[in-house]
């Protein structure tokens, strides 16, 4: 489970639900009892059993609903249940919540006032079901919730990714900066060795052969996300064996296309088909 997968969409139903948790223990219709000493209950919170469709229909339903929303973001893609994703479950139970808490506020029963935990529960529901409906349309809420700058420290060391298996330590030659004097070039033979076509020990020296097709030249590095990614198995199949999370170091172990193989912190390997705007290490 990765915090960073979550989005902004994501803390505003967070937020709702909390907001709706709050309001059921507050009066969800308070009676007028008009100076009458008979009248015993002055309100009513959705706890209690004398208004109980409002329990399960507004209270419940979007509780229910944030939780399938949220954790929806920690699942596989695909992952479904009974033909819908979570996300689409707790989106529909969203609606439903609000779509229940309207009508409280619009037809209650007579002789009732309004609580506060009527109107705040129809504030919650409603920004509920429109976050959950939006998010995924509206690129403001689609943001990651928690957008680091660079990423994160990952497990493979307090400084992230060591020197080696194709990360560039410290004092490792950069990219573009010039060898060191007397260091051969890629592609240029060394001090005392023969160029091609010359004889070297009695011998004709063989001219170089290119390299294969296919990404043979390719190194493997280190990168991150900009945003929560799936990682297709290497089958080619649609099945995906893991989600790569902002803020958190990767490695590309080979190229196919434009797609790369990436290996996760737990040494499973899977095909990452959407590469734009990755950060390399």
């Amino acid at each position: 489970m990765n915090i960073r997968s979550l989005t902004r969409g994501d803390g505003v139903v967070i937020g709702a639900a909390v907001l709706l948790f709050i309001a059921s223990f507050l009066d969800f219709y308070t009676n007028d009892c008009g100076g009458s000493s008979f009248c015993q209950d002055a309100g009513v919170n959705g706890w209690k059993s004398d208004f109980f469709p409002v329990l399960p229909s507004i209270f419940l339903a979007g509780l229910i609903a944030a939780a399938l929303i949220v954790s929806a973001r920690f699942q596989p893609a695909g992952r479904n249940l009974f033909g819908l994703s979570l996300d689409q479950w707790g989106s529909a139970l969203a609606v439903f919540a609000a779509w229940s808490s309207l009508w409280t506020i619009i037809g209650g029963p007579d002789g009732v006032d309004k609580g506060v935990g009527q109107i705040l529960g129809l504030i919650a529901t409603l920004a509920m079901a429109a976050v959950a409906l939006l998010t995924q349309r509206v690129p403001a809420l689609k943001a990651p919730l928690m957008n680091a700058s660079g990423p994160a420290p990952s497990p493979y060391g307090a400084q992230g990714p060591q020197p080696g298996y194709g990360y560039p330590g410290p004092g490792g030659a950069q990219p573009g900066a010039p060898a060191p004097y007397g260091t051969p070039q890629p592609g240029q033979p060394g001090p005392g060795q023969p160029q091609p076509g010359q004889s070297f020990g009695g011998q004709q020296a063989p001219a170089p052969t290119p390299p294969a097709a296919g990404g043979g030249d390719f190194a493997p590095f280190w990168f991150a996300v900009p945003v929560a990614r799936p990682l297709y198995a290497e089958d080619g199949s649609s099945s995906t064996i893991a989600e790569l999370a902002p803020g958190t170091w990767y490695l590309a172990v080979e190229q196919r296309g434009q797609a790369l193989v990436a290996q996760t912190q737990d040494g499973r390997r899977g095909v990452l088909q959407d590469t734009t705007g990755i950060q390399r290490g």
